[in-house]
């Protein structure tokens, strides 16, 4: 399983002297892109395919602080992918030091071609790459209702 150690800066402690919300969501993000790097996404390619990943939602559960002085370990394994590759979600586990699971995140995106601003599949290469990647437990194959269950539009924008 992918992970990435982060050490715990001062401008990732929010006023209650833990970490914000905001410093998990910027962990998981770097988390995420050194994992999609590693595994082929790299600038180079989504410039060639036209393609932008984008999230739909990121949702995050605590289950215990993350104080200053501690090293944080971010995990990333694929938890649902379209045959397509257009939709993916991906889990996220932080850890502290000790090995304690502080805090688990799922997130859902998608990826845009650039050109035409609309959601696109994965070339070939870039969906095997994908398939190979470490899988939950629950790993699912996602469909477009999928990505549906968490909207809330309001009626005015609907």
């Amino acid at each position: 399983m992918y992970s990435k150690e982060f050490d715990v800066r001062w401008s990732d402690i929010d006023a209650n002297r833990h970490l914000a919300n905001s410093a998990y969501q910027n962990m998981m993000s770097h988390a995420r892109m050194a994992f999609l790097i590693q595994n082929g996404f790299t600038h180079e390619a989504l410039i060639s395919h036209n393609l932008g990943p984008i999230v739909f939602y990121e949702h995050i559960y605590y289950f215990k602080e993350i104080m200053p002085e501690d090293q944080v370990t971010v995990s990333i394994a694929l938890k649902g992918l379209s045959k397509d590759g257009r939709f993916f979600q991906f889990e996220h586990n932080f850890y502290n030091q000790n090995g304690k699971n502080c805090a688990r995140a799922e997130m859902m995106g998608s990826w845009i071609d650039m050109k035409s601003r609309k959601l696109t599949g994965l070339p070939d290469e870039m969906l095997q790459s994908i398939e190979a990647m470490d899988k939950t437990a629950d790993f699912k194959v996602l469909t477009k209702e999928d990505t549906r269950k968490h909207q809330q539009v309001p009626k005015d924008l609907s």
